[in-house]
């Protein structure tokens, strides 16, 4: 491990931190973090020989965020590995749901009470002990197994894992955090107290008329009176103490439909709650998964079950939760009652493991907890009557019936979200859809790279969880580029704006691989099956695939090697539900012609495999404006083909269609007032033009036939 850690350039201080918990600050995916303990300290000699200690290199340390690079273990463990190595050591495991467990080496034998308390993940190794919430990666757990045993010891202080040094810039920024979190929660208060008249208030606009102050007591809901918001807290770590709030606004639009809003502190990066877990007990077996806190207050006062919430929603479950869900057998899903939310169900079972899990298919008589409360429905029986999530290979229509109805009675979700910048991508493509294989192409130069990035920060403006592979130009100039077209502005000739675009761009579920120049196919596949899993991606852009063929054998027919890497794309967006967007360039054509879905570089397999062909012409002759046009020659979904005008603005590096009439306007003849003008000057240069014509007709030479020569 440390050999690969030097080699990455990763440094730490050789000091004893003052003890604290890992879980007090965020840590991005596969930190890595360092075994310093008293004794090792001590033995400096042998830890020399072993390369156990790194040199601090002075550099300035810098803010690691999870979106600045997405990283993986330069080799990813598998459930294989995991099990072989801890039969090695001799140390029982339990086979869980979707991690292992094991007794923790955190904890003194003595006070361990044959508690296995310590959670490894199936997927990544990634650790977490939940009496002394240690975490780290599986690197780090097999150096602690190393050093307990060779200086035979039976457990290890929890506080010989130190992370990346914090600068003084996080620090501030995790203690004004916690400062704002007891600020909030100390000046809001229980809904239970709150006036009778204004309680109802709040009810009404909340729409939880149902739910009564029992449970918005027990649950520890509040009212923060300066946005009328109510608050739920998220109570955390051994002393169960506060580690964060979720404010909740409800707003009423013109249809009088309730539009809820949701802020969190800290940021929803590092918002790992499950609202309702602290109400759960160890021997409950049986859970509720819902998509929102007020779902969970509805399904806990109308059945009595354990229900907990998901921080974000649908949107995404970090495998940092699935520790706290391994205790139950019988997990129900219920994210909500739309296309999405059963698509999302369908997603975390997998993670959750398919045997335990069942789902509650959105549809009429099934809407969402609070509104099946509202309604009297009975949300036991609702429960009762959810599918499992595990299949067999074959189904009949019996089991498709209802999923085709979905569908039917859905079509403007079955069609996926839309593109607030883009209403023609709308018109032609319907929307963008998970597990489809979108493949993008355009001349050298035409701007391909500078589009799809807008069209993907449309969609990641809208919620869609995108990583970016740029393997042609660096991620730097790539988010220079994209945080350009999300304020609309150029920023370099307004740098006092910089800090409040980048801290709204920052929120964004947007995420960079690292690889630069020719890559591996392999490397890029692991990278993205694991950023489904940690970040619940839904949207992979690879640009482009050339940079990826080099890398293979030399040998080897590289139309076979494009076929190849082409199919494993396929596979990844369909076996991971996430659309996958491929850029690929084109072969050479003449500049003169428009280019088409054959003009795809290599065989045939890129075309057939797409569910959508996207082409953006490019006519270099043309002088006027709009001279790029997006063209769509597959669209596998309903059928409908298309192409449409696009104008560049350089001032914003966006695209957009042209206005509709623009281009007739300046093609208008002149009016009657100005036949003695302007309108005489244009039928002069019409005159002009058709005598030009006519000339250049006569010089043409013609065959001439055997008849015309005798008549002459």
């Amino acid at each position: 491990m440390w050999r690969n850690l030097l080699l990455r350039g990763t440094t730490c201080l050789l000091q004893v931190a003052a003890p604290r918990f890992l879980h007090q600050r965020p840590f991005p995916p596969f930190s890595c973090v360092r075994l310093l303990t008293q004794r090792l300290l001590h033995r400096p000699p042998q830890l020399l020989d072993k390369g156990y200690f790194l040199a601090h290199s002075g550099t300035r340390a810098y803010k690691n965020d999870a979106k600045s690079a997405l990283e993986i273990p330069t080799t990813p463990v598998t459930i294989t590995d995991i099990k072989q190595y801890l039969r090695s050591k001799d140390i029982p495991f339990h086979d869980g749901h979707s991690c292992l467990h094991i007794q923790s080496i955190f904890i003194n034998p003595s006070d361990r009470k044959d508690s296995y308390c310590l959670f490894i993940d199936k997927t990544t190794g990634q650790f977490l002990c939940k009496d002394t919430m240690v975490e780290g990666s599986w690197e780090d757990i097999q150096d602690c197994l190393e050093v307990m045993q060779k200086q035979e010891q039976d457990f290890l202080s929890p506080h010989v894992l130190l992370g990346y040094s914090e600068s003084m810039e996080e620090q501030e920024e995790r203690e004004s955090e916690l400062r704002e979190v007891q600020r909030i929660w100390s000046s809001s208060v229980p809904l239970t107290d709150v006036p009778e008249e204004e309680a109802l208030l709040v009810k009404t606009m909340f729409q939880i008329s149902k739910v009564s102050n029992a449970t918005l007591k027990k649950f520890g809901v509040r009212l923060f009176k300066p946005t009328k918001s109510l608050v739920f807290p998220w109570f955390g770590g051994p002393d169960s103490s506060l580690k964060g709030v979720k404010l909740l606004s409800a707003q009423r639009t013109d249809n009088n439909k309730v539009i809820y809003k949701e802020a969190t502190v800290p940021k929803c990066n590092s918002f790992h709650s499950l609202f309702g877990l602290p109400l759960v007990g160890r021997m409950d077996a049986e859970v509720v998964l819902t998509g929102s806190e007020l779902d969970t207050l509805a399904v806990s006062q109308a059945t009595g079950l354990p229900s907990v919430a998901l921080p974000r929603g649908a949107s995404c479950l970090p495998p940092i939760l699935l520790p706290y869900l391994e205790q139950f057998k019988r997990v129900t899903l219920w994210l909500g009652d739309d296309i999405r939310s059963w698509e999302a169900s369908k997603i975390f079972s997998r993670k959750l493991g398919l045997r335990r899990c069942s789902l509650v298919r959105p549809g009429e008589y099934r809407p969402c907890p609070m509104e099946a409360l509202a309604q009297g429905k009975n949300l036991g029986q609702i429960i009762k009557s959810s599918i499992p999530a595990a299949h067999k290979s074959i189904v009949s229509f019996k089991q498709l019936r209802e999923d085709v109805y979905g569908e039917l009675s859905n079509t403007e979700q079955v069609a996926g979200v839309k593109w607030a910048r883009f209403p023609e991508l709308n018109r032609i493509l319907k929307g963008h859809r998970k597990g489809e294989l979108t493949v993008f192409t355009g001349p050298t130069g035409s701007g391909k790279t500078t589009f799809i990035s807008e069209v993907a920060l449309d969609l990641c403006m809208q919620g869609v969880n995108t990583l970016w592979g740029s393997f042609e130009i660096n991620n730097v100039r790539l988010a220079k580029v994209m945080l350009t077209q999300f304020a609309m502005q150029r920023l370099e000739n307004n740098l006092e704006q910089y800090d409040f675009w980048a801290d709204k761009f920052e929120e964004l579920p947007l995420y960079f691989m690292t690889f630069h120049g020719q890559q591996n196919i392999k490397a890029v596949l692991d990278t993205m099956q694991h950023s489904v899993y940690l970040y619940d991606i839904n949207h992979v852009i690879i640009d482009n695939l050339q940079f990826m063929m080099g890398q293979e054998h030399l040998s080897v027919d590289k139309f076979a090697v494009q076929d190849h890497i082409i199919g494993a794309f396929r596979k990844f967006a369909t076996n991971s539900s996430c659309h996958v967007t491929l850029v690929i360039h084109p072969r050479k054509e003449e500049d003169d012609r428009d280019l088409q879905t054959a003009s795809i570089f290599g065989s045939a397999k890129a075309s057939q495999e797409a569910d959508n062909v996207l082409i953006l012409q490019e006519k270099k002759l043309a002088t006027c404006p709009g001279r790029r046009s997006l063209q769509i020659t597959k669209n596998r979904f309903d059928g409908d083909v298309g192409i449409f005008p696009l104008d560049f603005l350089k001032s914003s590096l966006t695209f957009e269609a042209p206005i509709q009439g623009k281009h007739k306007l300046r093609k208008v003849a002149f009016k009657p007032e100005n036949e003695g003008g302007e309108g005489m000057k244009v039928e002069g240069k019409k005159v002009e033009v058709k005598k030009e014509k006519v000339a250049k007709v006569a010089k043409a030479p013609r065959t001439v036939t055997g008849k015309e020569s005798v008549q002459k």
